[in-house]
């Protein structure tokens, strides 16, 4: 009888962002398969005691479990009738490849469940009284990933066209490209305020202002994980709140 397929978000760092629903997923499993991002806390505190837990966590560079890897695992586990729980950073199907974790299990008898998460696109900003959206200049916020699949032809991503379509710009995962991002959007947008929100949500939790053109130039830099904020919110959030680097 094939087992059960659990893809739970963890939130962006935070254990107490983790949701009722998806503590009691977890608590549920009988195998746990984490991120190298998820605290280790969550899973001590929420896991069966009899449960396997085992990281499956990717590491930059490409050191660590690769997603092939992961699938074959949830599947093994999977085959003997077990409950997988999968637990990602953030919301399990936001840049997680979590949608490619469902078509495995499926595929392959499972039954599937997913669990939100708090993305950290967004519950990070909001930590910090950073909006995204301000009724007097933002009224839509675009959401990118700086990370796409390298076996891709080329980058689908267009910074340009996001930057004229959007007021306010959220990247994850971009900090290893933010000087090419910057200028692409600093040729649309001309020279806004950027925040980086370094490990959001965490004790190691730092934050860096700037503008386009410092990010351009090389002087403002992003630290993995990272969420870069674009566009005249940052502005607001330093004029209102006196938010500067830390």
């Amino acid at each position: 009888m094939a087992g059960k397929l659990v893809l739970v978000g963890a939130g962006p760092g935070d254990p107490e962002l983790l949701t009722f629903k998806a503590a009691r997923a977890i608590s549920r499993g009988d195998v746990i398969l984490k991120d190298r991002l998820v605290p280790d806390e969550i899973i001590k505190e929420h896991a069966p005691e009899d449960a396997e837990v085992i990281d499956v966590g990717k590491k930059p560079g490409g050191e660590g479990w690769t997603q092939e890897e992961i699938n074959e695992l949830i599947v093994r586990e999977g085959s003997k009738g077990k409950t997988v729980v999968r637990v990602k950073s953030g919301d399990p199907l936001i840049f997680g490849r979590g949608a490619e974790e469902i078509e495995v299990a499926l595929k392959h008898g499972m039954d599937v469940e997913v669990v939100p998460g708090v993305t950290s696109a967004i519950g990070v900003p909001t930590s910090l009284g950073l909006p995204l959206t301000h009724r007097k200049c933002a009224s839509s916020f675009a959401v990118a990933t700086g990370h796409e699949d390298p076996s891709k032809p080329e980058n689908r991503v267009d910074f340009g066209a996001l930057a004229e379509a959007a007021d306010t710009l959220v990247v994850l995962m971009g900090a290893r490209r933010l000087r090419e991002i910057a200028r692409e959007i600093l040729e649309k947008r001309g020279n806004e305020p950027v925040a980086i929100l370094e490990r959001g949500t965490t004790e190691q939790e730092r934050v860096k202002v700037g503008t386009l053109e410092d990010a351009a130039e090389g002087k403002l830099k992003a630290r993995p994980p990272a969420v870069v904020v674009v566009g005249e919110v940052v502005k607001w959030w330093r004029e209102v709140l006196g938010r500067e680097t830390r």
